[in-house]
């Protein structure tokens, strides 16, 4: 936790983390907000608010759901998509930057803990 917690904190400044996270979900999915909040586990006025900035920064654009016009769906706008890559290759340098202060032998520890960690993740 408190790995996963410095690596989302590495791209200060590029977003704050709960939009980071935003951009990631709708990367992989075009979502609606009360999705996005079911999967945050945060408040829909809460998502509003996060989505509604998003918006204003041009990195995510509302459209009318097709099939219900009450709902919006949100998708990444190109810039979104920039932004996104901009975090993750400011992230990826982090872990490479503290990786790469190891020594072989703790290198070889962390490739085996992936390894066993792996393991219990997918484990059934």
């Amino acid at each position: 936790m408190r790995m996963s917690r410095r690596i989302r904190f590495s791209g200060e400044g590029l977003l704050p983390p709960h939009q980071a996270t935003v951009l990631v979900k709708l990367d992989k999915d075009v979502l609606t907000p009360r999705q996005l909040a079911e999967i945050e586990c945060v408040s829909a006025p809460s998502m509003t608010r996060t989505v509604a900035a998003l918006v204003d920064q041009g990195l995510v654009r509302r459209e009318p759901d097709p099939d219900d016009g009450r709902q919006v769906r949100l998708h990444l706008t190109r810039d979104g998509r920039e932004r996104l890559a901009e975090i993750r290759r400011s992230r990826d340098e982090w872990v490479r930057n503290r990786l790469g202060a190891l020594t072989d032998d703790e290198c070889a520890v962390v490739r085996e803990a992936v390894d066993i960690l792996e393991r219990v993740v997918t484990a059934r």
